[in-house]
Parts: structure tokens; sequence; C-alpha cells
């Protein structure tokens, strides 16, 4: 098939995630075609560099062979195991072990899901069936973050604070509650670090005082918060939150499905502030995008709490067909193997004051209020005016200007609704990939910048 029967095939029959249908019908499919290491080639053979790592995934660069022949091995000697009937496969207790091994020391049983959504979801019926298990049912009550993503399940969703996934979804559920998002560039003029966790932690206080805490499960929260703009906490944030849960008496529950694996420096973002939580969820750089898998870690309390009686016939109610897949599981290990042996781990590292640095230098931009970034995960948020930190107006649609601009310029990276720009390049990016990346980027903007309609919504 030729890109135009391909494409007018996907408009006809491909629906794809959030994303407005009849706008994608109108402008069709960018076709990907293959990729190596931090380039992707699309149907017409343009070579794009991607700085979004696919979906925040592809940590480890595409086309790695020795991925590539642990999955075939595995498929040659078994390419389908169940973990139900009490079976198991070697690939998935070695996994589950080294997840153990590298995790939190907190954490020490895995459930391996499909991917991130369903590792939120597995997590919310695991408390749930936790509090009613050990005698305590009106623990309902969840809290998560203002401009926090928790995947897109039916339940998830909710604990997912964006509005997208809650228009017309009836969401979210009456046990489902928010708190403002530890979002420093937006945050009151004059409030430091220290004032801006107090205020969270005050938050948190406040929500289960007025919702009793006798009838709050959890607090969710991502280290980092991708999906919503790339929000960067102050250091300590994140420790504040998880003393704030244990005096609290509410389980904490860090969602490292973006920030895990190399992501943020450390193997997990966990391990900057010494934070152990009750329940992790991980997914997108445990296989690096290359099979589906994600997984919720969680505390040997909250186990003993659901297993129940070896005498009893009760089962634990939750599972999938592809739990523990052998195949994906395999090249879990080996893109663990590779973070470490391959020195992933520490190429990121020594790179990461590279991208910051990069990030920070277009602050001199017309166009750019803000740059934050942590480790491989940044962004630069895009303003109107500089001083009062105004926003562009929605009808200018100034992010569908801005990938235009970059597929022109051959860079791909995520252009969020509200003028926030996300990146978060592969642990394999070297010097020559960073320089092409930022002079891409700025490109990009100026190009930007040269639309008379952008640069008339600029204020001075």
């Amino acid at each position: 098939m030729s890109s135009s029967p391909l494409i007018e095939a996907d408009r006809k029959h491909l629906i794809h995630p959030v994303i407005n249908y009849r706008a994608h019908e109108a402008r069709g499919a960018t076709v990907l075609e293959s990729g190596h290491g931090a380039w992707l080639r699309d149907i017409d053979g343009h070579e794009l560099l991607d700085a979004f790592s696919g979906l925040w995934c592809v940590n480890v660069g595409y086309g790695q062979q020795s991925i590539v022949e642990a999955a075939t091995r595995q498929m040659t000697r078994l390419p389908y195991a169940t973990t139900y009937f009490h079976f198991s496969s070697e690939p998935a207790i070695e996994l589950a072990k080294k997840l153990v091994d590298v995790t939190p020391a907190s954490l020490q049983h895995v459930y391996f899901t499909l991917g991130g959504s369903d590792a939120i979801d597995s997590a919310i019926r695991f408390i749930t069936h936790y509090f009613n298990a050990t005698g305590r049912p009106a623990k309902k009550q969840m809290i998560a973050l203002e401009r926090g993503y928790h995947g897109s399940s039916s339940v998830g969703a909710g604990l997912t604070a964006l509005p997208a996934f809650h228009r017309n979804f009836d969401l979210p559920l009456p046990n489902q509650h928010h708190l403002p998002s530890p979002y420093a560039y937006r945050r009151e003029e004059g409030a430091d670090d220290a004032a801006l966790i107090a205020a969270s932690v005050d938050a948190l206080e406040a929500k289960v005082a007025q919702l009793g805490a006798e009838n709050v499960a959890a607090f969710f929260c991502e280290p980092i918060q991708g999906s919503g703009g790339v929000i960067v906490p102050p250091r300590g944030w994140l420790k504040a939150m998880r003393d704030a849960c244990r005096r609290l008496d509410i389980l904490f529950v860090a969602d490292e499905v973006i920030t895990g694996f190399g992501r943020t420096g450390p193997l997990f973002a966990c391990e900057a502030e010494n934070v152990e939580p009750d329940l992790m969820t991980v997914a997108k750089g445990l296989t690096a995008g290359y099979a589906p898998m994600g997984a919720v870690l969680m505390s040997d309390a909250i186990y003993q709490g659901i297993s129940g009686d070896k005498n009893d016939t009760a089962i634990v109610g939750h599972g999938q067909t592809y739990s523990a897949h052998p195949v994906s599981a395999a090249i879990g290990l080996e893109v663990l193997r590779l973070y470490h042996e391959g020195g992933l781990l520490a190429n990121a590292q020594a790179f990461a004051p590279r991208f910051s640095a990069g990030l920070d230098a277009l602050l001199d931009h017309p166009l750019v209020g803000d740059s934050r970034h942590r480790g491989l995960l940044g962004a630069l948020e895009l303003v109107a005016n500089k001083h009062t930190r105004a926003r562009f107006d929605a009808t200018l649609k100034l992010s569908d200007r801005i990938a235009a601009a970059a597929y022109k310029n051959r860079l791909v990276f995520r252009a969020f609704g509200d003028n926030i720009l996300g990146f978060a390049p592969a642990l394999c990016y070297g010097e020559d990939e960073f320089e092409q990346l930022f002079t891409r980027l700025k490109r990009t903007l100026d190009d930007v910048l040269e639309d008379s309609e952008v640069r008339a919504a600029l204020s001075k």
C-alpha cells in the first residue's frame, strides 16, 4: 500500500487516542515506518528526531538488537504462559524479583499489567480490597492532584485531573478528589519552595479532615506531573507528602509510569528523596515501549492484608489474560540490563546538565516564559506576556501551529493544548542529538514567531 491508501484507511478505520476524531479525519495520519536510535522515519522518507521517546516510553531508543533477540528467543521457546491456575514462567518470575531488588525497600510484591492505565486501575482495586478485607470498609475516598494524569481506565481517569478525560465520561466519581498542583511557575508571588511544599501538605491535611481520616484510603501522585505539563515540584515535596500520608494513616501511591526507569536521573524518582511508597505503578520504560507491560508494586503489609487464608476458598478476583506475559517479561529483563550494564542510566545522568542548559537557554526567546526539568524530563511554557505570565488565547490554536512547525523542522515533541512543550529524549541521546534537538527547537519557535497572528498575540 502506498502512503495515500494507508492514510485513507487510517481515516476510515483506526481510532486514535486523545484526539478530536473529526480533526484527525481532516488532517490524516503521519505514518511512521521505521526507527533507529533517537530517529524515526516516516513513510514519505522524512527523518525525524524524536525528542519525546515515543510517548515517554522508548527510553533505550529504537532498534536495540539485543531486545529484539531476547523477544525472539522467548517467542521461540514459550510465546505465552498464563499466570492463572498457579502457572508461571521463568522470565516473569525473574523480572518480578529484579523489580523488587531495584525499587524502594517498602515494595515486596509485583502484579504485572498491560500498561500504566490498568496498573492504576489494579492499584485502586487492590486498595479497595485491602481496606474491606482488613475491616475498614469506610476507607473509600481517594485523593490526587489537579493536572495529574493516572491513565484513562473507567475509574483511573477520574483520578486523572485533565478536563478532556472527564468530559462526557461522568467523571470524576464522588469518591475522587483533587488538590492544587505544586505548580511553581504559577504559584503566588513571593512564595518560595518551602511555602509551596507547606501549602500542599496543608491542602492534603485539610481535605482529609474534611472527608474524615477514617474514610480516606489513599493519595495518588506523580513525582513529576507528566501529561499535566511536566510540573516539577520543589525537592522535598515528595517526601513531605509521603510523611503526611503516614501521619494521616492513608496509603501513599507513587505513579512512576513516566518518571521511572532513569527518566529523572535515578532509576526511580522516589530514590532521590528516599521515599518508600505503599504502592508504586510503573510501565513505559519497563519495556521501553518494545512490548506492552506495566506493574503494580505493593508493600508486604498490603499483600498480607489481601492474601486471605490458605484454608479459605475465597479468591482475589482480579486478573488479566496477558498479565506477566513471558515475551514482555523477557524484554523487560533485557531493558533493565541495558539501563545498568548497557550504560544508558549513566549516559542519561551525564547528559542531564546539557539537556537542562539547552532548555534554559531558550528562556531568552520571546515566546518562552518558563523552563523546567529534572533528569531527561523537561518542558518549556509559552506565554503571551513574560511579566504577567498570561497565556495565549485558546482560539489561536498555538499548539497546532507549533506541532506543524516542529514537523517541518523534522522534530518530534509534545505540544500540549495549553502551550506547554514537553520533552523526554531517549536515554541513549549523545551530544550530536542534543545539538540537533536545540537547533531544531529554536528554529521551530522562530518559525512560529514569524506568524503575524502569533506576533500580534504577544502582549507587551
